[in-house]
């Protein structure tokens, strides 16, 4: 769902982003990317985008968990 507020979009459900070992694929035992040269990292990224913030939700696996930032402006 979206709020039709370009200024102070919200988006509903959550985001959920899996890579790599996170990810539900991943079958154990694979070569997974943390600690290769492919220029990939494997994290959880789970956030809400409500009235133009990220809420980023406390299972991400990366600095911004538990974090509310502004988001970005678009051209």
């Amino acid at each position: 769902m979206y709020n039709d507020d370009p200024e102070r979009p919200t988006l509903l459900p959550s985001i959920l982003v899996r890579s790599g070992h996170f990810a539900s694929s991943y079958v154990a035992g694979d070569p997974c990317w943390c600690g290769t040269d492919y220029g990939f990292n494997c994290y959880v990224c789970h956030s809400w985008v409500r009235d133009g913030k990220i809420e980023f939700l406390p299972d991400c696996s990366h600095a911004l968990a538990g974090q509310t930032v502004d988001l970005p402006e678009v051209s």
